[in-house]
């Protein structure tokens, strides 16, 4: 275990390091260590109340909205990669700066309906900040992708400090979810030529799956409306058999 953890450290040194300066590094990993606390705690605080939420809606609703919840924490080496594509000074300060998506967590719904009353709900909590706002749904992608992702702060309580972090949060169907992981599979296998045939084929079934959505939501939206008029007709008879 105690070799894991050196080989561990050497690797986040190497990356944030490139110089042998490994002395200097040393007295760095403490803080990225910290840092990187900060993150899956807030990643923590987030998966929690989405819970809660689903938790909430289930009887309004009589199902739960939330098909599965998924976080995940950049490696030290996807991190390094996104301040050098962005031109940013490789620090730790800066990461907190310049990045918003360290900490990610992703959230599947059944219905798009789901997807906008469960951000809606999130961002009307006054201990969440709302720092931007994309859309992906109402205005997909140029390559069909559709989600809708919010980049917010939260506050985290630890033993001895208060400290405010980012996280980026998407929210999709089960059906965006689908194509955009095979999506992913496909653009970014290794010794694999992604033509642009394969691109437009993706962009119909993403169409494809837009659609479905569309579908399903009729759809349940007839079976809602079947299920009130029998209330309502139930409520009727017993109110006459009452009258008499």
């Amino acid at each position: 275990m105690q070799e894991t953890k050196i080989v561990e450290e050497h690797d986040i040194m190497q990356t944030f390091f490139e110089e042998e300066d490994y002395e200097r590094a040393r007295k760095y990993l403490a803080r990225f260590e910290k840092l990187m606390t900060y993150y899956k705690c807030a990643m923590f605080e987030i998966e929690t109340k989405f819970r809660v939420l689903s938790e909430a809606f289930s009887p309004q609703l009589d199902r739960n909205p939330i098909n599965s919840i998924k976080s995940r924490l950049k490696t030290p080496e996807s991190i390094q990669q996104k301040l050098k594509n962005g031109g940013y000074p490789i620090t730790l300060d800066s990461i907190e700066q310049n990045l918003n998506d360290i900490a990610g967590v992703r959230v599947t719904c059944s219905f798009i309906d789901d997807v906008y009353t469960l951000a809606d709900a999130l961002l009307r909590q006054d201990d969440i900040t709302l720092i931007e706002r994309k859309d992906y749904i109402k205005n997909p992608k140029p390559n069909g992708y559709r989600s809708l992702h919010l980049i917010v702060i939260v506050p985290i309580f630890l033993p001895d400090e208060k400290q405010y972090v980012k996280v980026e949060i998407q929210l999709r169907t089960i059906a965006m979810d689908f194509w955009a992981s095979l999506e992913h599979q496909l653009k970014y296998k290794k010794n694999f030529e992604y033509t642009q045939e394969m691109a437009d084929e993706l962009f119909t079934c993403a169409e494809m799956s837009a659609q479905l959505d569309e579908r399903m939501d009729r759809l349940r939206s007839d079976v809602i409306c079947e299920h009130e008029q029998d209330f309502d007709d139930g409520e009727q008879e017993a109110q006459e058999a009452t009258d008499e």
